[in-house]
């Protein structure tokens, strides 16, 4: 693991010097052009999000919960509870 963490840190201080040697001027221009990717990543997140909330319909469908159960007409599961059965069967093992 320590050969792992060294070599990350090596590469990490490479890349810093890398870096470090590029001009001044194009350091600048980096930064902005990822600053302006991020930019635009970002309004064209909020600006979907506020296409699919104004698209959206608006109305909230409310229904009963439907038992799984009833639903199968010949289901080889019986409806009735079985840790129920199982905690009964240990109570009266005695």
């Amino acid at each position: 693991m320590k050969k792992l963490r060294t070599k990350i840190s090596k590469w990490f201080d490479r890349l810093d010097d890398k870096w470090r040697e590029l001009p001044v001027k194009k350091q600048h221009r980096y930064t902005l052009l990822l600053f302006a990717g991020y930019l635009l990543l970002s309004v064209i997140v909020i600006a979907k999000e506020c296409y699919d909330v104004g698209a959206s319909d608006n109305k909230l469908k409310i229904e009963h919960i439907e038992n799984p159960l009833i639903k199968q007409k010949k289901s080889p599961v019986s409806p009735q509870d079985s840790i129920s059965k199982i905690l009964k069967n240990q109570l009266y093992e005695r």
